[in-house]
């Protein structure tokens, strides 16, 4: 399986929840690839779990391939390096970037068919999570949707400290809570899935518009709220 992740580095925020439907693995592995578009510790720490869970991970950043080869040696052989286009031909993506490098990350890539982008940022565009830009009604999600026409987009992890995604999600106390939203029904179990298969409890919050603004920074209940699902 090939996985890749987009993230031009962002930063993200533990209570007690449940968990839902999953989709076959077997049946998944024949259907899917997956990608990551960038290289910073929420893109890295999420190609350590896909790597550890036996997938093979694309990872690419904003100045190109040749910049990442520590990064994937670090990860080993399942890793490898490529241009934010050939992450971003995967079926399911990651966006991991900065708020502010979003619609530059994005514009990389042509065509989405109807490929999956999980939208991992928040809209923080100053030192601190209080530091967030103006969205008016829009949801963050939303915003990233109007720049990736034809994507089906899943947000998921940016409710999480860094410090809680990069570690093994699987504690003696339970699994970490993921809360992940969406609009489109096989899209998200497509996601569930593979956060499932990483070690995650994933939790569906709802669509990309009430799901998304109960996990969105500023004032979204969800949003760091770490706990861990004793199964």
């Amino acid at each position: 399986m090939l996985i890749a992740i987009i993230n031009f580095d962002g930063a993200q925020h533990q209570k007690r929840v449940g968990s839902a439907n999953r989709l076959n693995t077997c049946e998944r592995k024949t259907l899917m690839e997956f990608g990551i578009i960038g290289a910073g510790t929420i893109g890295k720490g999420i190609a350590g779990h896909l790597v550890t869970a036996g997938h093979r991970v694309v990872l690419s950043n904003s100045r190109g391939p040749d910049t990442l080869s520590d990064t994937v040696a670090r990860l080993g052989p399942l890793a490898t390096a490529g241009t934010v286009a050939e992450a971003a031909a995967a079926e399911m993506v990651f966006l991991a970037v900065r708020w502010l490098d979003i619609p530059a990350a994005l514009a990389d890539v042509s065509s989405w068919d109807g490929r999956i982008l999980v939208d991992t940022s928040n809209h923080i565009v100053g030192p601190t999570p209080r530091d967030h830009a103006d969205l008016g009604p829009e949801t963050g999600s939303e915003f990233v949707a109007r720049h990736a026409p034809g994507a089906r987009v899943v947000k998921a992890f940016n409710t999480l400290y860094a410090q809680y995604i990069v570690p093994d999600p699987r504690h003696a106390e339970g699994r970490q809570l993921l809360f992940y939203a969406g609009d489109d029904a096989d899209a998200k179990a497509d996601f569930r899935a593979v956060a499932d298969e990483i070690g995650f409890a994933p939790v569906d919050a709802g669509s990309l518009r009430e799901g998304g603004r109960l996990m969105q920074v500023g004032g979204g209940p969800l949003s760091a709220l770490h706990a861990l699902k004793q199964d």
